[in-house]
């Protein structure tokens, strides 16, 4: 991607959405006709000063647990709803899929839907007409094109939706989760027509819980939380500091010192007696928080009768061990690993409890030692490995402890020169047929 800085595609400024809430509805009717002088609502700021610009041709992840104002945003922007409070300025035609059901009238056939849809945008008909096979053969849906909407199962509709947004050429795609009830094929399909708008120059903000994707195809990410931006920049630093928050109880309850999300850091650990630095595939650029409970102190990592490897072979065994020193008694202890490749896509992950392994405990003062053994079945690159240990809990699912994510860096090596990610260990075999035609 070129350096040169991109003109807007969109401008957000000081958006701020408040929604009055009443306990009855008569209470709405008694302060309208009381001309404001009995007020029977209370205010809940669903955004709160939002404020970024996106260039043209970038593509945008909005990621933030629900009810965080992701959806009140992206409306804003596409105009379906009126800010409170600041302004939006676009520059295009922008197509948008947010909820399911919104945009197209139930009592229309799908044929119908596109072409309504197509007006509302300002596209002339007989533009719609050179493109409506292609957005008949892109969602696949056959004769219920021709079938009234309220017949469509969600997935049949997304497939409609989405073919008409893409294919009516937008300057600016909306995404709101929409994707995610599509089946896997479907979805595959979408994200490799993401990549072909990207090339295009399209502008694409999308709304995801996969953070994989994020990583995958967007340029910046933007976290947004109880209507505020929490963060917002490159993808793996935001990525990490929503897994943070996800992961840590609120308020600093339960962590080790004080502070939010306990002492997470970047860089060089820390912690007294940590040696995982001194170990040669240590990255320095590694991503750790948690209460810090427990500490992970060392690792290990052994493969082909060499200790402390800086890469490995292609398909060797390695053994993967790290040191785990608990400040705390704890019970319902996880522990994971994970390899990811350079970009962030997960290749493996495991751990105790998604084994339905036995109950773990440890005591305060105790060093455990947890051991990963498996079969490097990877291509040659480039790989980091995460470990980490949490806590079982109602209420965060698993109470990050001390998570070291990307601390590993690992190459694998060997030939042939296959591509992908895993080594399936294929073999080509030719010659004649057996039986003649």
């Amino acid at each position: 991607m070129s350096s040169e800085p991109r003109p807007d595609a969109v401008r957000i400024e000081h958006i701020s959405k408040d929604y009055r809430i009443y306990r009855r509805p008569v209470d709405r009717m008694v302060e309208l006709f009381s001309r404001g002088h009995r007020v029977r609502h209370q205010t809940f700021p669903a955004l709160t000063d939002v404020s970024f610009n996106i260039a043209r041709g970038e593509t945008i992840g909005l990621i933030g647990p629900n009810g965080s104002g992701k959806s009140t945003l992206l409306e804003i922007l596409c105009g379906t709803l009126s800010p409170t409070s600041g302004t939006v300025w676009r520059d295009g035609r922008i197509a948008a899929l947010l909820e399911l059901g919104a945009g197209f009238n139930p009592d229309f056939t799908g044929r119908e839907n596109v072409y309504l849809n197509a007006a509302i945008m300002g596209i002339e008909r007989t533009r719609v007409d050179e493109k409506f096979a292609e957005v008949e053969a892109f969602a696949s849906i056959g004769e219920y094109i021709d079938r009234p909407v309220k017949t469509y199962s969600s997935g049949m509709y997304v497939r409609l939706a989405f073919a008409a947004a893409i294919n009516m050429e937008p300057d600016i795609l909306v995404v709101d989760e929409a994707l995610s009830v599509g089946d896997i094929s479907f979805q595959r399909k979408c994200y490799r027509h993401f990549q072909e708008m990207q090339r295009r120059g399209v502008t694409i903000i999308f709304v995801t819980h996969a953070m994989e994707l994020i990583r995958a195809h967007c340029h910046r990410a933007v976290y947004i939380a109880r209507g505020k931006i929490q963060a917002i920049g490159e993808p793996r630093d935001v990525v990490h500091r929503y897994l943070n928050d996800t992961f840590t109880l609120p308020n600093g309850a339960g962590v080790s010192g004080g502070g939010h999300g306990g002492s997470a850091v970047t860089g060089a650990s820390a912690a007294e007696g940590d040696r995982c630095p001194t170990r040669a595939s240590y990255n320095a650029s590694e991503y750790r928080w948690g209460n810090r409970e427990a500490e992970i102190v060392d690792y290990r990592v052994a493969s082909d009768g060499v200790d402390d490897p800086r890469s490995v072979r292609r398909g060797s065994r390695v053994a993967l061990s790290m040191m785990v020193r608990f400040h705390r008694d704890l019970d319902k202890v996880i522990y994971g690993m994970t390899i990811k490749t350079v970009d962030g896509v997960t290749v493996y992950g495991a751990n105790n409890r998604a084994r339905e392994m036995p109950r773990v405990s440890a005591s305060a003062g105790s060093l455990e030692t947890v051991r990963f053994t498996f079969d490097a079945h990877l291509l040659p690159g480039e790989y980091f490995v995460s470990l980490g240990v949490a806590v079982d809990d109602d209420t965060v699912d698993n109470l990050a402890v001390d998570r070291r994510y990307d601390m590993i860096h690992l190459s694998v090596e060997g030939g042939p020169a296959d591509f992908g990610i895993a080594d399936l260990a294929t073999s080509i075999d030719f010659g004649p047929a057996d039986d003649a035609p």
